[in-house]
């Protein structure tokens, strides 16, 4: 499937250094009460996307938008390849077995496939796909039962070779076979997976899903096979640009636009190259200024939504003084989330609410605050634990058999935000002892040589969802197999009660039993401090006002590039 989360840098941003200070927030702007920013949260659109009918958009044009850094890979199913910048390149160009609209209900995606069932036969769940007739591969070839066959091959982890992202859902597949022609595809499954609408969703080619070493590096620096309305032209990293143009071969409807552009901008310059028209839109971080001065442009329109997005410390449980469970929850009690969301959040029109759980968002209606103790900003109780555990306090810091307990807080050097979350966070955990050494580095480098490889202590970023929160389970929080293999799970920690929940929420058909499994298993999440939450990451948009069909999708999928264009 897609994987539930993409991980991304650039997730929010403040522009304002705020002066860093302890624990309290007698000086920061308030959080609404739970009931009350619930309430507001629920206002929010579902999606802003200036929707325009297809026959009222312009023909030609080009769009030029910006990710927050250039992507060495674009196999979003590889592990250093599952990143934003790489979904929002690969949507205009691959296919997608289904399509989510902003009320998270997915169909199948009618270009890729034109008929899709799920049966329980004697209890084995089956999925049936038929794929479009005219579905072809840029190269010429046929997109058949072949493909699927190859990803779930490639995907399952039975070959660990492929250094994959996820295995969700294909490995509870037993097999994907040919139906009565190439185009018709059945996949059986040994376990069952409510989630299987997420499946193949990008789909790669056997082409390169066939060999591991073309899965795991035949996709770095170049794109090479594509199959949607856009083509490739150009991949251009002295400029950081990928150009994108019509493909005169797709199946389906013609694109709107002659071409588009993404162009690699680091976030704090992104406001200036809107304001300036070289970006005809971009999403505006938590960064008050950049709100307000994007108001100010002419011709804007600012579109927001409730998106499955969320902002969170990555607390590394295997780096040397967090493996404790105990200390580790000293620190996530040592630090003021009310703090962090009120200051990131200030000025931003958007409900301020920490946010109690890992897998629903608060607009969410599986959301349960499973926070705790462990969630509750409470020094005293922090130095308690850090007591109990033979850190003792020497001067300013902690030392325990004459080692100091400094941590690093390691975030990407242009983003504002995570370098005042750091700060804060460093003034913070000073009140109980531990030092925090604020550590930037290059954004370009932030996760293929920091977050990935577990050189880090605490890391800042956000989590983008998709309308299959439990999916983010066993991907982000099962027990990692060994060193090497730990698919997304970057604090590399797990229990086996807690993979037990986790095999059983993956497997769950009946919906709300699906959901109480997977509270279950939040407060597991919360217990380990494997990821501390801080809130439900603003989704808002700067855009022209002539743009159409394009903004803040919330749970959307912006699948329909051949709508996306200017308004005539």
């Amino acid at each position: 499937m897609k994987v539930g989360y993409k991980a991304t840098a650039g997730a929010a941003l403040l522009a304002m250094a705020l002066t860093a200070c302890g624990g309290g927030a007698a000086d920061k702007p308030k959080a609404a009460s739970s009931e009350a920013a619930k309430e507001a949260a629920a206002q929010l659109p579902s999606s802003t996307i200036n929707p325009v009918a297809y026959e009222q958009v312009a023909d030609g044009g080009t769009v030029t938008l910006a990710t927050s850094s250039w992507q060495a890979n674009w196999n979003y199913n590889q592990v250093n390849g599952t990143h934003d910048n790489t979904d929002q390149v690969i949507e205009p160009l691959m296919p997608s077995m289904g399509i989510a609209d902003d009320k998270a209900d997915v169909n199948n995606h009618p270009d890729y496939v034109t008929e899709w069932n799920m049966e329980l036969k004697d209890g084995v769940q089956v999925v049936t796909y038929k794929l479009h007739e005219k579905a072809t591969w840029s190269d010429g070839t046929p997109i058949t039962y072949k493909d699927l066959q190859a990803q779930w091959k490639a995907l399952n982890g039975s070959n660990k070779k492929y250094q994959v992202t996820s295995t969700d859902g294909y490995d509870r597949v037993k097999s994907v076979e040919k139906g009565a022609t190439d185009k018709d595809v059945v996949v059986t499954f040994e376990k069952n997976y409510p989630d299987w609408k997420g499946m193949f969703s990008p789909l790669y080619p056997a082409s390169t899903n066939s060999d591991p070493e073309a899965f795991n590096k035949g996709w770095v620096g170049k794109i090479p096979v594509t199959a949607g309305p856009f083509k490739v032209e150009k991949l251009d990293e002295t400029t950081k640009t990928v150009t994108l143009v019509r493909d005169d071969n797709w199946w389906g409807r013609k694109a709107k636009l002659d071409k588009v552009l993404f162009r690699a901008i680091e976030d704090g310059a992104t406001m200036n190259a809107f304001a300036n028209g070289e970006i005809d839109a971009f999403e505006i971080p938590a960064n008050a200024s950049d709100l307000k001065r994007a108001k100010e442009v002419p011709n804007v329109d600012i579109r927001k939504a409730a998106a499955p997005n969320w902002r969170h410390f990555t607390v590394n449980g295997s780096a040397e003084l967090l493996k404790d469970k105990s200390v580790r929850q000293a620190v996530a009690m040592g630090i003021n989330r009310e703090t962090i969301a009120a200051s990131d959040l200030k000025d931003m029109d958007w409900p301020i609410q920490t946010l109690g759980n890992h897998l629903y968002m608060n607009t969410h209606k599986g959301y349960v605050d499973n926070s705790g103790e462990v969630g509750k900003y409470n020094p005293e109780k922090a130095k308690q634990l850090l007591e109990a555990a033979g850190w003792k306090q020497e001067g300013e810091y902690r030392k325990k058999d004459g080692k100091e307990f400094a941590i690093r807080f390691t975030y990407p050097a242009s983003l504002a935000v995570s370098k005042q979350e750091g700060e804060l966070t460093q003034a913070m955990l000073k009140e109980i002892g531990v030092k925090v050494n604020v550590e930037p580095v290059p954004d370009d480098k932030f996760f293929d040589d920091y977050v990935i490889p577990g050189n880090f202590d605490i890391v800042p970023f956000s989590w983008l969802g998709t309308p299959f929160p439990n999916g983010a389970l066993p991907q982000i929080y099962k027990t990692p197999e060994s060193a090497e293999n730990y698919g997304s799970n970057f604090p590399r920690v797990g229990t086996p009660e807690l993979d037990t929940l986790i095999e059983q929420a993956a497997g769950e058909m009946d919906p709300q039993k699906a959901i109480d499994l997977g509270n279950q298993a939040d407060k597991l999440i919360w217990d380990l401090v494997h990821t501390i939450p801080m809130y439900q990451r603003p989704s808002i948009y700067a855009a022209k006002k002539n743009l159409a069909n394009y903004g803040a999708f919330g749970y959307a999928d912006p699948k329909d590039w051949t709508a996306v264009g200017f308004t005539k």
